[in-house]
């Protein structure tokens, strides 16, 4: 955020009036009475307390979306006024980003400055992208014999659960709810109960917009509950889940268990960021595998956490990589100048730090960090290991904190193998200057993304998702409409 000082933002963050009921057909919806209680990870304050849904508040959204999309204008809108929608709620979270990224900053702890200029600008662009596609995509009407005609047709499968994490609540609510939107269909978006609150802004936003009633539902409450209703639900054609690869099973498990709704799932990763010695600048990949790990407080699927450096420059990337780490000022998230915020809760923290204690345990070595950076909230030194085997819980495991481990390799077989030495296939890095090498190691990577000399770079023309446990399907790009569109054929016999 742009001239705003500390003192300012908390001032804000004191005055901050914030939503606390579910978003229900246009409207605001208490439901049952029952409540629980947003923390802010910086202080360990309760923000609010928030309208937690049971089945009945998941029955009444699910109910709104069917009615909407079966008997609604929104499916039956043309696309090019579904698409003018979209973009006004683009211009819409425009004008409210700095609200937004206060909360966002305030519910999981993520620094204000890569709220404001990170998050937000991902949401927004989401919008208008997919607003801008709403008019562009084209049916097929294959070449057949002269007696007849074929056609082939993409239509809106119907009432969408979304189901997104905290990490990053707004963009990752805008990859699923957007081009659901464009598609024709109907959403039920529930955010994590650690960050409800800019979801619930985003629903009342959209529907200022022009959605109709029923066209976008936010309910907040916890997965076992509110979660599991959503996808064991029979009136839910299609489940969209972010999060970890154990609650992914569960969903697998509820579309079985119910009528069998298309479940499309973006879930863990441990991703492997090989440093060769021919990199383009050592101290560049080093400073970008840094700030990768400790990006968004290492609190990242695609986050590189296992560094893969050729033993020839294994010390020297090392060292630099922990002196970025100690230069890294971790603070308050209301802070523009914070680099690091807040892990998003105690119980989180707790978890990480059993991570580092298993780490010491297991006889990796501990260059930096490891302890509590601050008092009052959840914070967490940025931390490096090398000597790190890749049978140690440090290299296979998910950690979702600020923990890099450090592996060394001999050659380039062996970098492939470490890499592709866990049961996850969401990200990977390289850093080579051989074009051959590239490519060829690329294509042998078993990810969704590799990024080559760069890490986390992109935009919404390319699509994202994992292999193996990391998920199936795409979000983003035209191909993140798959999930929501099905494919029907007309035959004419002329």
């Amino acid at each position: 955020m742009r001239n705003v000082t500390h003192e300012e933002l908390l001032k804000r963050a004191e005055e901050l009036r914030l939503p606390t009921q579910h978003h229900i057909d246009g409207r605001a919806e208490s439901g049952g009475g029952a409540a629980f209680a947003v923390v802010a990870p910086r202080d360990g304050h309760i923000l609010t307390h928030v309208a937690d849904a049971g089945e009945a508040e998941v029955d009444l959204a699910v109910a709104a979306a069917r009615r909407a999309f079966d008997s609604g204008p929104w499916p039956r809108l043309a696309p090019a006024d579904r698409g003018r929608i979209l973009l006004r709620t683009a211009d819409l979270l425009e004008e409210r980003r700095e609200l937004l990224a206060l909360t966002v900053s305030l519910e999981m702890g993520k620094p204000i400055t890569d709220a404001y200029d990170i998050e937000l600008r991902a949401v927004i662009n989401t919008f208008r992208w997919y607003g801008q596609l709403a008019d562009k995509l084209t049916d097929e009407s294959p070449h057949t014999s002269p007696d007849a005609l074929a056609l082939v047709t993409r239509e809106p499968t119907g009432v969408v659960g979304a189901v997104v994490p905290w990490n990053f609540p707004l963009t990752l609510a805008g990859w699923k709810v957007a081009p659901a939107l464009a598609a024709g269909c109907t959403v039920v978006l529930k955010p994590s109960e650690n960050s409800p609150l800019s979801a619930l802004l985003l629903g009342r936003i959209a529907t200022e917009a022009g959605l109709p009633p029923g066209v976008l539902n936010v309910v907040t409450g916890d997965g076992p509950t509110a979660g599991r209703a959503l996808g064991l639900h029979p009136d839910v054609d299609v489940l969209a889940f972010t999060g970890s690869t154990a609650v992914g099973r569960h969903f697998l498990r509820y579309a079985a268990d119910s009528n069998l709704k298309r479940v499309w799932l973006e879930l863990g990763g441990k991703s492997p960021n090989i440093i060769l010695p021919d990199a383009p600048g050592l101290e560049k990949a080093a400073a970008t595998a840094a700030w990768g790990i400790f990006f968004n407080q290492g609190e990242m699927c695609t986050a590189p956490s296992r560094l893969l450096v050729h033993s020839s420059i294994a010390e020297q990337v090392t060292d630099a990589v922990v002196r970025r780490a100690r230069e890294l000022k971790v603070g308050d998230p209301l802070d523009p100048a914070t680099e690091m915020g807040a892990l998003v809760s105690q119980a989180h923290l707790d978890r990480v730090e059993g991570h580092i204690a298993t780490g010491q345990a297991e006889g990796a070595r501990l260059r930096t960090g490891g302890e509590r950076a601050a008092t009052g909230g959840s914070f967490l030194q940025p931390t490096v290991f090398d000597r790190v085997d890749p049978g140690m819980r440090l290299a296979r495991e998910e950690i979702f904190g600020p923990v890099l481990s450090v592996l060394t390799f001999d050659d380039l077989d062996e970098a492939v193998r470490l890499a592709n030495a866990t049961e996850y296939g969401l990200a990977a890095g390289l850093w080579t200057s051989d074009l051959s090498t590239a490519h060829r190691v690329s294509r042998a990577l078993k990810a969704g993304t590799v990024w080559v000399n760069c890490y986390e770079e992109g935009d919404l023309t390319v699509p994202f998702g994992g292999m193996k446990q990391s998920g199936n399907g795409r979000d983003k790009s035209v191909h993140a409409l798959e999930k929501y569109t099905e494919l029907k054929t007309t035959w004419i016999q002329l």
